[in-house]
């Protein structure tokens, strides 16, 4: 006796069905809000390219500290715009620095809410590069010092943590910089704050709206000669399996959208929280898309973090994060 193929249909009818054999779900725990703070008073200086997202001055971060505590979203990402910039990213690891000054009032303001501190120095540096710069005469050209830039995460790493940040996340790629920035925590006494390494990042062309909100972009050269090349997957496992055995608590894939295999990889190799960036271009053409009236701004967006999460992800950094908390509140 032979049978029809029948697709199961019947698990696909009503809403409360399709609810509950939801596979994925995207919640407010799973978000990572990212912030920029900057120097000055009473700034809320909305960026060109993302609409939405804003640099705010400290005496203004409260109120939006308020909201996104209020809201239940459990962590930030903090990044800084520093007023001054030197050769050698000085500001990065001054004890009075944007982020260490920004790091302290929140904890004050929202004791819980888990304050993850970018660890480069990218936006510190006057040359918009994610280490110290050497010119070589000789050769014409500059490069990028791995091991003296080390030295410079690594007290920047320290004072973050002496701050207050409960997550360091270091996104600047040098070789070795998860066991550089886990060594010098645990001798600075800070062996209980976690490392949520940009272990995966690409060198993508997904960035251009973050460095001008980051005020980070290159003045010279490309990030090609430290970040991944977009046509290479497995170099993903190696980096990966490499910021483990340094001590990576986290691993993070950035860009997110274009990289869900790599998520993937990633999700079925290691047993690592694995931590997806919706990256600033991500955001910003979807919400072009949505001015326009072109797309359906919201159903996108939760389409797109439920494709994450399917792909892999625990955790996903993404400007949405307001945004998806209240739609998922309106259900």
């Amino acid at each position: 006796m032979s049978f029809p193929l029948v697709r199961n249909r019947r698990l696909r009818g009503s809403n409360a069905i399709r609810s509950l054999v939801r596979e994925n779900a995207v919640t407010v725990h799973d978000l990572i809000y990212p912030l920029f703070v900057t120097h000055g008073t009473n700034i809320k200086e909305e960026i060109a390219s993302m609409p939405g997202v804003y640099h705010y001055s400290l005496d203004l971060l409260e109120q939006e500290i308020r909201e996104v505590t209020e809201l239940g979203i459990p962590a930030i990402l903090l990044f800084g715009v520093p007023e001054h910039k030197d050769a050698h990213g000085g500001s990065a690891y001054d004890p009075n620095g944007i982020v260490q000054q920004a790091t302290r009032l929140i904890k004050q303001w929202s004791p819980e809410l888990l304050v993850i501190a970018d660890t480069c120095l990218c936006q510190f540096t006057d040359h918009g590069h994610c280490g110290v710069v050497h010119y070589d005469e000789e050769k014409q050209r500059a490069e990028v010092l791995n091991d003296p830039s080390l030295e410079l995460l690594v007290k920047t790493a320290i004072s973050q943590a002496e701050a207050g940040a409960d997550i360091i996340a270091p996104s600047n790629m040098m070789d070795g910089f998860v066991y550089a920035i886990r060594q010098g925590l645990d001798e600075a006494g800070y062996e209980h704050v976690p490392v949520m390494s940009y272990s995966v990042k690409y060198a993508s062309s997904y960035y251009g709206p973050f460095r001008e909100a980051a005020h980070s972009t290159p003045q010279f050269g490309d990030r090609k000669t430290y970040q991944m090349d977009p046509a290479n997957a497995r170099e993903a496992l190696r980096e990966a399996e490499s910021d483990i055995a340094e001590g990576a608590d986290f691993l993070m894939v950035k860009p997110a959208l274009a990289y869900m295999d790599v998520i993937r990889m990633l999700r079925d190799r290691y047993d690592h929280p694995i931590v997806a960036y919706n990256v600033s271009a991500e955001y910003s053409m979807i919400k072009a898309a949505a001015l326009q009236g072109w797309i359906d701004e919201k159903a996108v967006v939760l389409e797109t973090t439920v494709g994450f999460k399917r792909a892999g992800a625990d955790m996903i950094i993404t400007y949405f994060a307001k945004d998806i908390v209240k739609w998922l509140k309106q259900g």
